[in-house]
């Protein structure tokens, strides 16, 4: 059967990479979380003590640091790996996600991450969340998803995310960092978040993850028997 590429965008702490991540492992795609990505940026250049500022430093530090996804074999999670060592613990840390807009906003952050992103899916078969995967690094996937939801409800998501990491911060202030994100990730020159034309819209405030992965699956059934009656009428024309 045909493999395609899975796009599903949209604001932080809807529900973007748990979906995708049971899309993949339903599908038996690869999950490629975009988003992990500019937090290891983030992280590296905060660690080196490098300015979001100093665009020449931050060109440097993009061709020494290396970004990879490494799966671990308890959990079946892809896992980022910075240098080789698993950062995912910290790149998840409320002063990554406080950061991260404003360094993914960067251009040559932005140019470099999309060309590995796009070197990824090159095969296809692969399901990727992120901010610009259906406008920017794949406008021809087959499947785009746009999700969004209810800010009170993604800080609720995200709270209890932290909590389980021993990382206790205040719901207001968990709004605030979304509203801020929201806005910087919106109106940034560099492939701003945006839903793609031909994305299908899901608001995920009222539903659960479960509903969430059937969304979209039905979305990739739907897609691929497209496909397969596109080739099978092409044969018959020939």
């Amino acid at each position: 059967m045909r493999k395609i590429v899975i796009a599903i965008d949209g604001y932080s702490s809807c529900g973007k990479s748990t979906t995708a991540k049971a899309v993949a492992a339903e599908l038996g795609y690869a999950y490629i979380d975009t988003g992990a990505m500019y937090r290891a940026v983030t992280l590296y250049l905060l660690e080196h003590g490098i300015s979001f500022e100093d665009l020449p430093r931050v060109e440097q530090a993009l061709h020494e640091m290396h970004i990879a996804f490494k799966r671990n074999r308890k959990t079946g999670r892809n896992e980022l790996c910075l240098d080789g060592v698993i950062r995912e613990d910290e790149i998840r840390q409320m002063r990554i996600s406080n950061l991260v807009s404003e360094v993914s906003g960067i251009p040559a952050v932005r140019h470099a991450m999309v060309r590995q992103q796009q070197r990824m899916g090159r095969k296809r078969g692969v399901v990727m969340d992120g901010r610009d995967i259906g406008t920017t690094v794949f406008p021809d996937a087959e499947v785009k998803i746009f999700m969004t939801a209810d800010v009170l409800t993604r800080a609720l998501r995200r709270q209890e995310e932290l909590a389980l990491k021993e990382e206790h911060v205040p719901v207001e202030d968990i709004v605030e960092n979304l509203r801020k994100r929201d806005h910087l990730d919106s109106t940034r020159t560099e492939s701003p978040l945006r839903r793609a034309a031909d994305a299908v819209l899901l608001d995920t405030t009222h539903m659960m993850i479960d509903e969430q992965v059937d969304f979209v699956l039905e979305r990739v059934s739907a897609s691929l028997f497209s496909l397969a009656a596109a080739g099978w009428q092409g044969n018959e024309q020939k």
